[in-house]
């Protein structure tokens, strides 16, 4: 018999480039913003590394995060750069957790290469592995993307534009809850973003009344990164009968509708991706595999003149049109929050950014602002600032979280690919 389950109301809610990237800037003299510091500080030009997933089991995201950055970065040099000097991006691989070496050995250069601050990780995982490496060296991280739990409130020298994953897991479990499913069950990579997204959906789905189910070993059912082989999981997992599945996985995520299909799993209204394995993924399939699958991807949908300028950076600097924005818009954001803060601490140094990240996202309110020309002029008047950036976060809360995001819903067609359908916001919960 189908229950009728209430939803849980208001959830509280790329290759690497070879050379540095910078656009032709005109120079202007440096200024101070409110709240400039000293000591220590310096004016020296801007140096932005980034750590994003060039190759690896989410090389897919790899592309509109570095044309994020590159066209932040483009944009605040036809500014006149950070007090007086263009700024320059030294780019960097993330890699996978499925060997953390390419990460470590991306941030021992970019530290070595004296960037102050770094966009990325895309993974949670590779950021842990990282993140304090930067932090002692006073390199300012800023993830476009990462979304475990365990990094709110890490540390001063770290910071994001993606919400966590209390935000994503709400919004996904209220989704699963108002589809009137019954039994929902996980197959979900062993790391901290995998099991971390997964506690967050459950707790909304059992919430709303749904019974969870793992398969045969219950919890602990979850697979190593860059597992291939799905066999087992999915035949203990469709022996508990669910009539809805969640997967939580990265590219790990063909191999598994592989099975799924081959053990007769049909996939319309029944089956749910996250932001890492939300991908067109085309003629990976046969046609109409993929219909009516949902997911959702933290962030505003990149569109209009925003979505244009993203291909056409894409398209002149590395010679191809982007086909998916994921986390673009939080890319850009990170770098433009990077440029703010060194400015109102006069100064480009990691810990001047670290410093005043905050300030500008809006924590002390301030004039709202959407660009960095608008910006600099409201530090230069001595005004605090509220920075609306393009992926429509609000200020950075006390553990450097944003205070509200958006999360959007996707649904596939019967080409395999993905189109927006609608977004929520919501606010991070303790």
């Amino acid at each position: 018999m189908i229950r009728r389950h209430s939803a849980a109301k208001g959830f509280a809610l790329a290759a690497v480039l070879g050379i540095s990237l910078a656009a032709c800037a005109s120079s202007s003299e440096g200024s101070q913003g409110a709240g400039s510091s000293d000591g220590g500080a310096s004016a020296e030009p801007l140096k932005i590394g980034t750590i994003l997933p060039i190759t690896g089991t989410l090389a897919f995201l790899g592309p509109p995060e570095v044309a994020g950055v590159g066209l932040a970065v483009d944009d605040i040099n036809a500014a006149g750069g950070v007090l007086g000097n263009k700024v320059t991006i030294e780019a960097g691989d993330s890699g996978d957790t499925t060997d953390l070496s390419v990460a470590k050995g991306t941030a021992t250069d970019l530290i070595g290469k004296k960037v102050s601050a770094v966009i990325g990780a895309a993974s949670s995982g590779v950021s842990l592995a990282v993140v304090d490496q930067f932090a002692e060296a006073s390199v300012m991280e800023i993830s476009p993307a990462n979304t475990a739990t365990k990094l709110s409130g890490y540390g001063n020298y770290f910071a994001r534009t993606a919400p966590p994953d209390t935000v994503q897991g709400a919004a996904l479990g209220s989704l699963i809850v108002n589809d009137n499913h019954e039994k929902v069950g996980f197959l979900v990579q062993n790391e901290a973003y995998g099991t971390g997204l997964r506690d967050n959906i459950q707790k909304t789905t059992e919430a709303g009344g749904l019974q969870t189910v793992y398969g045969g070993t219950g919890k602990g059912q979850e697979f190593a990164p860059g597992e291939t082989n799905f066999g087992a999981q999915v035949t203990d997992l469709l022996a508990q009968k669910p009539d809805s599945i969640v997967i939580v996985a990265f590219e790990e995520t063909v191999a598994i509708v592989t099975e799924l299909v081959a053990q007769g799993w049909k996939f319309d209204g029944t089956t749910y991706f996250t932001d890492g394995n939300l991908s067109n993924y085309g003629d990976k399939f046969d046609a109409g595999t993929l219909k009516g699958v949902q997911g959702t991807l933290p962030g505003a949908q990149a569109a209009g003149d925003f979505q244009t300028r993203l291909k056409d950076w894409s398209t002149k600097n590395h010679n191809g049109e982007l086909k998916d924005f994921s986390y673009a818009a939080e890319s850009y954001d990170a770098a433009m929050l990077a440029a703010l803060a060194a400015v109102r601490g006069g100064a480009t140094d990691g810990k001047t950014i670290s410093e005043n990240i905050r300030a500008v996202s809006g924590s002390e309110g301030g004039d709202e602002v959407t660009t960095f020309a608008d910006g600099v002029k409201a530090l230069k008047d001595g005004k605090e600032i509220t920075y609306k950036g393009k992926s429509g976060v609000g200020p950075l809360n006390e553990a450097n979280d944003p205070s509200s995001a958006f999360i959007g819903i996707y649904q596939y067609g019967g080409d395999n690919t993905y189109t927006y359908v609608k977004s929520v916001e919501g606010k991070p919960s303790s």
